[in-house]
């Protein structure tokens, strides 16, 4: 089977006339379409809300299309927060859910009055020091411990990830947020990653929602919003049956009446935290053809690299290949489609039936949307490429330039190396 690119071959030939390959593009439309599926699928929760996992897809013009939507920002890290600062997402569009925290980034999240979602019950103490009290509204993660759904080997056994409080401390830690005069309180949890199953997030619905009912029993306190984190995948694989978000939104809705209603807490918010699901299948890494080589295995060598998109090296990770132009074309040859670091794992494909590669053909790498620019890095002194918006119109847009070798040495600023480099 086959994956349909958004970008035809006569496109992208137009393309890299300005923007030379590699680069990331993303399809505007399909992200729109995408982003109002999700909020129809929720839209039976009056206080539903998409918190969009910036880690995912750091880029401002890609998140301003999905707040439009009434999408929050999902943060991790202080640039994160400055990312949502900058687009004008404040307040309750600002959810923090970081772990090993530095306590300076709880007081910006608290200072541009985003909501403080703790991984540890031993933050308590730190976002009160950095605060100077503890914020009205703050949230928690939960971690059930166990084994809880295998998919993809990534983050699919809570008990051995870094993530998250057991339900002992869960209990405490409202007990002490509420006698430290938190008024408003969430739960959070994140079980498992890119799961291509629609009961994933019905099964971890019920998981938090009767944590819920418990808390309110044990505790005292009523949960106002669960986060369901993020978890819904994207098909890499060609022949894999996509997620149906209405599907799951309304499993989530017969578990919510199930179980949340039944003990009178009707008024729950749900909130989700998607990243891959919002983005992945809606950008593509599009590289060049530019060596091929014969020894033991038959080699086709682009212009793009692991810098580019490593999760193919760092999780031996399925992303499938167009070579554009030849969409039709029978796969005759089996190739290993190589970057060229000077690491063996850095190869997109191995092994990968495709029609004949010749130099100068374009090859679209799919599903790059998601944590491919994002974890972008500059190993062997490469540049990361630019990102690309093709608009509803027909047009494109550059949203981030490519890197530039001033880029690269401009930290190394108290040596003057660029001038002195550039001068010799």
């Amino acid at each position: 089977m086959a994956k349909t690119p958004f970008l035809t071959l006569e496109k992208a030939q137009e393309i890299v006339k300005d923007y030379p390959t590699p680069f990331h593009i993303y399809d505007e439309a399909g992200i729109r379409a995408n982003v109002k599926s999700l909020v129809d699928a929720f839209s039976w929760n009056r206080g539903y809300k998409e918190y969009f996992a910036v880690k995912a897809t750091p880029n401002p013009f890609l998140i301003k299309i999905l707040q439009e939507y009434g999408c929050g920002c999902d943060c991790s890290s202080k640039t994160e927060l400055m990312i949502a600062r900058t687009i004008g997402a404040t307040g309750d569009n600002i959810m923090f859910s970081s772990n090993d925290t530095p306590v300076d980034e709880f007081k910006l999240c608290n200072d541009l009055g985003g909501i403080i979602n703790l991984d540890d019950i031993t933050h308590i103490d730190l976002v009160e020091q950095a605060c100077g009290k503890l914020p009205e509204k703050m949230s928690c993660r939960y971690n059930p411990g166990g084994v809880f759904v295998l998919t993809n080997g990534i983050m699919d056994n809570p008990g051995d990830a870094k993530y998250g409080m057991t339900k002992e401390q869960i209990f405490e830690a409202f007990s002490i947020m509420k006698s430290k005069g938190v008024k408003e309180f969430g739960l959070h949890s994140f079980l498992a990653s890119n799961t291509v199953t629609n009961e994933y997030y019905p099964e971890l619905a019920r998981v938090l929602f009767n944590l819920a009912v418990e808390i309110k029993e044990k505790v005292g306190v009523s949960i106002s919003f669960i986060n369901l984190s993020g978890g819904i995948g994207i098909p890499y694989l060609p022949d894999q049956e996509p997620n149906d978000i209405a599907v799951i939104g309304e499993g989530v809705h017969k578990v919510y009446d199930e179980v949340l209603v039944a003990n009178g807490l009707d008024d729950v918010s749900i909130y989700t935290e998607l990243g891959r699901y919002m983005m992945g299948p809606y950008g593509a890494l599009v590289t060049t053809a530019i060596n091929e080589k014969h020894t033991h295995k038959e080699y086709i060598g682009v212009d793009a690299c692991a810098v580019n998109l490593m999760r193919p090296a760092m999780y031996g990770a399925y992303h499938h290949i167009t070579v554009l132009g030849k969409e039709n074309a029978p796969a005759t040859k089996t190739y290993d489609v190589t970057g060229s670091l000077c690491e063996n794992n850095d190869k997109f494909a191995i092994d990968r039936e495709l029609p004949e590669v010749e130099m100068g053909d374009i090859l679209y790498i799919h599903d790059a949307g998601a944590h491919g620019f994002a974890m972008g890095y500059n190993y062997n002194g490469k540049l990361k490429s630019a990102e690309l918006l093709l608009k509803e119109n027909g047009d494109v847009q550059l949203i981030r330039r490519a890197e530039t070798p001033k880029d690269y040495f401009a930290t190394f600023d108290c040596f003057d190396f660029y001038d002195k480099l550039i001068a010799e």
